[in-house]
C-alpha cells in the first residue's frame, strides 16, 4: 500500500519537498497532498522588487498546481493533528473540515509578522511579509507623491513625504532600498517635489543593520543607503505610533503616514496549539534530520523550526537559502523513510549572501569576495534566475527585468485595486 505523505504549507519547505518527491518517487512508492491556504508560493526575496515595480506581482510566485502535477492539492489552512491516530484537519477554503490519514506529516507553516505592543503600531503599521503587502506598498509611496504634489499644506507635504521603516535585517534593508530608489527615479514627474522634501528613516533596535551577515557586508550597505539620504537609527526603538506621531527611544518625534515593520518574524500560532514540543521562540523543536522531537513520522523545517546548525552551531537562520536546501533534505529523508533507508543529517555552508538596494546597486559576498554595485546586482539576479522553480518563471522573471532595465519606474498607481467595489458601489448610491 503507497505510504501517505501530507506536507501542510506551500513555502520553500512545502514546495521544494513535494518536488523532490515528486522527481524521485516510484509509481506507487508513496501518494503526496499539499495543504496551502493558497494556491501558490510566493518566491519572497522578489518581493522589494515586486514592491518597487520591477517585477510583475505574478511572476514573483509559483502556482502550486502547474508545479506539482503529480500531488494532490487541497487549497485550506491546517486547524490540528492527532498524533496517535495519524490525522491532520484541515479546514478549506469552503465547505466542512476534512480529516487527511498520514504516514509521514511535513509542517512548513513558516512565519508571520512578530508584533510587539507599541501603542498605535496595530492601526498605522503594514508588515513586508506577503504579495499583497509589497504590490500596495508600491500603491501607496505613489499615492503620498500624489498628496504632496497637490497639496500647499506644509505640515500635510512632510507627512506623506516621511516613510518609515522598522527592523534592519534583510527584508527591512531591502524594501526601504528599493522603494527610495524608485521614488527618487520617478520624481521627474512630480516637479512639485524636491527630493530633499522626502524623508526615508530605518530603525533598527541593535548596532547595525544585517545582523545575519558580515559586519564587512553590512558596512557597505550602510554607506551606500547613508549616501542616498536614509537616516539610519541604529541601537533604536519604536516606543509609540499613536495618531500617526512615531516616537523613538531616541527622543525623536514626527509625523508620518507610512510606518512598515520589519522587525521580525514568528511561527503561526497554530504550531504552538498543536501539542508538540517547541523551543522559547515558538519554533519546533527538530533533531539534525528535521524530526520533530519525539515524532519520528512528523517532520519540520524553515523559519517554523530550529533546524541545528551545524556549521556555525545553534539553528540556521531564516534564510530562502537554508529553507531551500533544508527542503530538498527532507525530501531525500522521506524517500529514505518510504524505503527503509537510514536518513541522512542536514549540512548546509551558505555559499554567500547577496543584498539589493535598488536599479544597479546591491552588495554582496561570494566565496568569500566581497561585490558591490552593478556587479553584486547582476550577480543577484542571475542566482535568483535560475533559483526560482521552473523555466516558465525564470523567463518571465528575466523578461521583466531585461525590458525594464532600460526603462526608469512606472508612476502608475493601482491602489484602487484594494477596492475593486469602489466604483460599483459609487454607482450605486448616485442611481
Amino acid at each position: 500500500m503507497p505510504k501517505r505523505i501530507v506536507i501542510v504549507g506551500g513555502g520553500y519547505v512545502g514546495l521544494y519537498t513535494a518536488l523532490r518527491l515528486q522527481q524521485c518517487l516510484r509509481q506507487g512508492e508513496a501518494e503526496v497532498t499539499v495543504v496551502n491556504p493558497e494556491n501558490f508560493m510566493v518566491y519572497r526575496p522578489l518581493l522589494p522588487e515586486v514592491a518597487s515595480g520591477t517585477l510583475e506581482p505574478r511572476h514573483a510566485v509559483v502556482p502550486l498546481r502547474a508545479v506539482l502535477r503529480g500531488t494532490r492539492f487541497i487549497a485550506g489552512t491546517l486547524t490540528g493533528i492527532d498524533t496517535d491516530r495519524r490525522t491532520a484537519t484541515v479546514e478549506p477554503t469552503a465547505g466542512p473540515p476534512l480529516t487527511l490519514e498520514y504516514d509521514e506529516l511535513v509542517l512548513g507553516l513558516g512565519a508571520t509578522s512578530k508584533l510587539l505592543p507599541i501603542p498605535g503600531l496595530a492601526e498605522h503599521g503594514i508588515g513586508f511579509n506577503s504579495l499583497a503587502e509589497a504590490a500596495h506598498m508600491r500603491d501607496r509611496v505613489l499615492g503620498q507623491l500624489e498628496i504632496a504634489a497637490a497639496s500647499d499644506d506644509p505640515e500635510l507635504r512632510r507627512r506623506a513625504l516621511t516613510f518609515v521603516f522598522v527592523g534592519g535585517g534583510y527584508t527591512g534593508v531591502e524594501a526601504v532600498a528599493e522603494l527610495q530608489d524608485m521614488a527618487v527615479d520617478v520624481l521627474e514627474g512630480y516637479p512639485e517635489i524636491d527630493r530633499t522634501e522626502m524623508r526615508w528613516v530605518l530603525v533598527e533596535a541593535v548596532d547595525r543593520i544585517l545582523g545575519t551577515v558580515t559586519p564587512d557586508l553590512a558596512e557597505l550597505a550602510t554607506t551606500e543607503l547613508t549616501a542616498r539620504g536614509i537616516d539610519i537609527r541604529l541601537n533604536t526603538l519604536l516606543e509609540s505610533a499613536e495618531d500617526g506621531v512615531l516616537a523613538l527611544s531616541d527622543g525623536t518625534k514626527f509625523e508620518a503616514d507610512t510606518l512598515v515593520w520589519v522587525a521580525g518574524t514568528r511561527p503561526q500560532t497554530i504550531v504552538g496549539q498543536l501539542g508538540l514540543p517547541v523551543d522559547d521562540r515558538g519554533r519546533l523543536v527538530v533533531d539534525d534530520t528535521m524530526r520533530v522531537n519525539g515524532h519520528p513520522n512528523i517532520w519540520s523545517a524553515g523559519d517554523c523550526a530550529a533546524v541545528p546548525d551545524p556549521e556555525k552551531g545553534g539553528t540556521c537562520p531564516p534564510t530562502a537559502q537554508h529553507a531551500v536546501r533544508q527542503a530538498q533534505q527532507l525530501g531525500d529523508n522521506l524517500l529514505y523513510t518510504v524505503r527503509g533507508r537510514s536518513v541522512k543529517p542536514f549540512r548546509y555552508n551558505s555559499r554567500g549572501e547577496f543584498v539589493t538596494l535598488g536599479k544597479n546597486k546591491a552588495v554582496g559576498e561570494v566565496l568569500g569576495r566581497k561585490v558591490n554595485g552593478s556587479l553584486a546586482w547582476t550577480l543577484r539576479r542571475a542566482y535568483y534566475a535560475t533559483q526560482i522553480p521552473t523555466w516558465n518563471r525564470t523567463v518571465r522573471v528575466l523578461g521583466d527585468w531585461l525590458v525594464g532595465m532600460p526603462f526608469g519606474h512606472d508612476v502608475v498607481n493601482f491602489g484602487s485595486r484594494e477596492q475593486p467595489r469602489g466604483a460599483f458601489e459609487e454607482a450605486a448610491r448616485t442611481d
